[in-house]
């Protein structure tokens, strides 16, 4: 019988599958539902900087006591940060004393700001790892590559000093050297990263003349671009790379962990098909592993990676010129 066990962050998983922060995992309910069904390990719903940063805001403002109380100012904020922590440090607990599966804390954050200090109470909290989702566009014309890199490294190097729990980081592709900035991030001592995270991608209402939100949901194509980086990227990082984007089902697993990933963010996949597919996903990976004659993970992990597979210019290539040659 197929052993679908592997290693990530330095941490034992049952299996490869991984429940992405969402809001599937806002709740110790839900996480425990994700457990039955299969799930190797969940990323609970990201602490959001910006949320918290907003919060803030609203609650200094509609206090009428700092006009008295300047002071006043100070303590709401404070109170309202170390609220918004209290909760999510209380759903850590709940999830680690009532599942037996690795639970990841996440925060998605914008800068190297002192709130990431929370992260030690994540790790006191019981976090068996830290996921970092971190994204900044770069819009500004302002700013150069290099200080748009700079906060990737600075917020690295702040969690790593706060905390000993392994460290990964949720990052996308938006670099203008990306091979390069991967590779010096896997340098800092994160311990995985994931390839890639998924952003807010902007529409217009032509009738409402408002900006709208579209693609919230990854499709099963999309598996292309995060299949390449893993297979380019996984023989070269000094760190665990996990799939994320584009995986829907047991097939997609299959491919991202052949290209060298050691675990898989499912979450679009859920949505649209329900929670049942993890178990669909896990008897497909356990069905094709016995096809194959592979006994464990490690059997097959990194088997097609660019350093492996036998084509590695297939990753490299960027035109179609090639591809379609000879074709009528």
């Amino acid at each position: 019988m197929a052993d679908l066990r592997t290693k990530y962050l330095g941490l034992e998983f049952r299996n490869p599958v991984i429940v992405g922060s969402s809001g599937l995992t806002n709740s110790f309910e839900k996480v425990k539902e994700l457990e039955k069904l299969g799930a190797g390990a969940v990323v609970l719903k990201s602490l959001f900087e910006e949320q918290i940063d907003f919060q803030v805001q609203k609650s200094v403002s509609q206090s009428e006591s700092i006009y008295n109380y300047p002071e006043a100012e100070d303590y709401i904020s404070n109170y309202t940060k170390d609220n918004s922590i209290t909760e999510y440090l209380d759903l850590i607990r709940k999830c680690k004393s009532g599942t037996s599966i690795p639970i990841i804390a996440s925060i998605n954050c914008v800068s190297s700001a002192e709130w990431i200090s929370f992260a030690r109470k994540m790790q006191d909290a019981g976090a068996d790892a830290l996921e970092i989702n971190i994204f900044v566009l770069p819009s500004d014309p302002k700013r150069s590559s290099e200080q748009n890199e700079k906060v990737y490294f600075d917020v690295a190097m702040a969690i790593v000093k706060e905390i000993s729990i392994p460290i990964a980081f949720k990052v996308s592709y938006y670099f203008a050297g990306f091979a390069k900035t991967a590779l010096k991030l896997s340098w800092t001592g994160i311990k995985g990263m994931v390839l890639f995270n998924r952003f807010f991608s902007p529409d217009i209402d032509i009738d409402k003349f408002e900006v709208t939100a579209t693609n919230v949901f990854s499709t099963p194509e999309e598996i292309s671009t995060s299949l390449r980086w893993v297979a380019m990227l996984s023989d070269r990082l000094h760190c665990d790379i996990a799939a994320s984007t584009g995986v829907h089902d047991g097939a997609g697993v299959v491919k991202q962990l052949l290209a060298g990933a050691k675990a898989v963010q499912i979450t679009s996949t859920l949505y649209k098909n329900g929670t049942d597919i993890i178990p669909a996903m896990l008897d497909f990976i356990e069905k094709w592993m016995d096809k194959h004659g592979f006994t464990t993970t490690d059997d097959f992990i990194g088997k097609m990676s660019f350093k492996e597979t036998t084509n590695p210019a297939a990753y490299e290539r960027v035109q179609f010129m090639k591809h379609f040659a000879g074709i009528e």
